[in-house]
């Protein structure tokens, strides 16, 4: 009787942490970075998931990717945009090169929360960061 009822807990155990990681994997979303002809050596995702105030955390990084002003068309700074549902398109920040011992290595990143429901990003090369539409050249895009 004792090893039936171990059997089933160890059993009903593994079901419960294999759904658990279900779920949770399941919250969190990913998008990948297209390669981009205006900056070829530059990779990418973003992660995002719903946070327990009904927003979406979004953490975004990028290697590879030049200063905005060595670009053909120079520019001072990189926009992220997220497509939204039914809100448009929204500015979710400047994207920031990593300082440091290793900033060599043209790491950038993006860590923000937005309320609206991404359905994919992109990255603009702009002259300013505080702006409400994209006006510069689209560098990355996701798939």
């Amino acid at each position: 009787m004792k090893n039936r009822q171990n059997s089933y807990l160890k059993t009903s155990s593994i079901g419960l942490f294999l759904l658990l990681s279900i779920i949770g994997t399941s919250c969190s979303k990913k998008f990948t970075f297209s390669e981009s002809v205006i900056v070829p050596a530059a990779q990418g995702s973003v992660k995002f998931k719903k946070d327990k105030n009904d927003n979406y955390a979004v953490n975004l990084v990028v290697h590879n990717l030049s200063e905005p002003g060595r670009l053909v068309e120079s520019r001072n700074t990189y926009v992220v945009w997220t497509n939204t549902d039914n809100k448009g398109v929204k500015n979710l920040g400047q994207l920031k090169n990593a300082s440091g011992l290793f900033s060599k290595n043209l790491k950038s990143e993006l860590k923000t929360t937005t309320p609206f429901k991404p359905t994919g990003f992109f990255i603009t090369a702009e002259n300013q960061a505080d702006i409400s539409i994209p006006r510069g050249q689209v560098v990355l895009t996701t798939r």
